[in-house]
């Protein structure tokens, strides 16, 4: 459908955020950034939230060196290293300072990421058709920086299961997430005051741990206060953005982990709370898809557990039909992904798993442990202010919860696979009989 003029919104909001990206970065995500504010048909203003000096001068530079028209503004906003959270509220603030027109969009996008031609153009107009629209994001891709073939098809099997999944999503007119590498939103809702509050103070309330602010998972914050108000947001599918991935660690293993860990904590933290909005307000899809969460980190550990203990009971053979099994399914969901990508690797069957599994244990151990958390890019973590005696409850029960939770699952898989017999099930219901009285 032609909208043409009708869907140009009377002004649009470019906000970046960059702390202690490279210079190479830093160049080709704001040479983007200019580029595209140069072709957009409306005014545009680019709100770059910095900490550092030498930031500021490449910026200006580079805005000085692009020669954008009149219709576009630079305006550079200054904080303290305290945090991406900190720098998209002062951003914000920023925008709401202008007296931004009704009708206005704003992008969110992180320094690192470089922004397709025409991405304005082609996102703006879901805008227009849809009234209850409040925001949408994109499909991605990565530029990786690392030599390590081993990350790059990580990264590229991360991209192409995320396209599947939300564009699947999508079709329930809601989204999992609002992705902090670019996501666009309605300005009234990003200059809100309520927005910018969990945005820049979100915390979470929990019966074992208390109450913590939440550190990292800024998109999460954003995509629970649309949920929460009935926001629709979409999926746009055919707008690719590239984000240039700096691994953690050279170390894949290691890399990995903190990113995983990150990357599940926010999900995780997230849940509960997004659970208690009611199924009428965000649709039986999406509340199924929160229920899906809290349950798919023990699927994959309950097929290995069965398979691990019937070799144990009934012989080594279960664990090869196991193995054949997990290679024949990995590799279909490998073929699979060529609906989303036109690469794929020998590698991807073996990253699948691995996902799985590793990705299931690190969920298990942040589901125990959501006050947990640390900046990926800074060096900043969540202090636990408590006093002595606090601080180690919460250390002990979140190690008990952890134990108990895969003692639980080693011995129910035991029962369906019959590694306890008559005698060891009277003992296990003698044992907890005696501690119940």
């Amino acid at each position: 459908m032609q909208l043409g003029a009708s869907s140009n919104p009377p002004h649009v909001y470019l906000l970046l955020t960059t702390f202690r990206v490279d210079a190479e970065s830093t160049r080709l995500t704001y040479q983007a950034a200019f580029a595209e504010a140069a072709r957009a048909s409306c005014p545009v203003t680019i709100v770059a939230s910095i900490v550092e000096m030498s930031d500021q001068r490449t910026i200006k530079s580079l805005f000085e060196e692009s020669g954008t028209p009149q219709h576009v503004r630079l305006i550079l906003v200054r904080i303290q290293g305290s945090g991406k959270r900190d720098a998209l509220a002062a951003g914000f603030r920023a925008i709401s300072h202008t007296s931004p027109p009704p009708g206005s969009l704003t992008a969110v996008l992180d320094g690192d990421t470089i922004i397709a031609p025409k991405t304005i153009e082609r996102c703006a107009p879901f805008f227009v058709l849809n009234p209850k629209l409040g925001a949408l994001t994109t499909d991605e891709d990565n530029i990786s920086v690392t030599r390590s073939r081993l990350y790059r098809e990580w990264y590229h099997l991360r991209f192409a299961q995320r396209h599947i999944l939300m564009s699947s999503m999508a079709l329930s007119g809601r989204v999992l997430t609002l992705t902090g590498r670019l996501s666009m939103f309605r300005t009234e809702l990003v200059t809100a005051p309520s927005f910018i509050a969990q945005v820049e103070n979100d915390f979470i309330e929990h019966w074992r741990l208390g109450r913590f602010r939440f550190l990292t998972g800024d998109d999460k914050s954003t995509w629970h206060w649309l949920l929460q108000r009935g926001w629709q947001m979409a999926y746009i599918p055919d707008v690719r953005i590239l984000t240039i991935e700096q691994p953690p660690h050279p170390n894949f293993f290691i890399g990995a982990t903190k990113l995983l860990t990150r990357w599940s904590g926010n999900t995780i933290r997230t849940n509960a709370r997004a659970r208690r909005v009611p199924a009428s307000t965000i649709g039986p899809f999406v509340w199924w898809a929160l229920i899906d969460q809290r349950l798919s980190k023990w699927t994959s550990l309950f097929g290995l557990t069965l398979a691990t203990l019937g070799a144990i009971v009934a012989g080594i053979q279960i664990l090869y039909f196991y193995i054949f099994w997990i290679g024949l399914t990995r590799l279909m969901q490998t073929f699979m992904l060529l609906s989303a990508r036109s690469h794929i690797s020998a590698l991807h069957p073996f990253l699948i798993y691995f996902n799985q599994i590793y990705g299931s244990l690190i969920k298990v151990y942040v589901a125990s442990h959501m006050d947990r958390q640390k900046w990926t890019r800074q060096d900043t973590a969540l202090r636990d202010m408590r006093a002595g005696l606090a601080r180690t409850f919460r250390r002990i029960s979140s190690g008990y919860v952890v134990a108990t939770s895969v003692m639980t699952l080693v011995v129910g898989a035991g029962f369906v696979v019959g590694a306890f017999g008559d005698a060891d099930l009277h003992r296990v219901v003698s044992y907890v009989g005696r501690g119940v009285h």
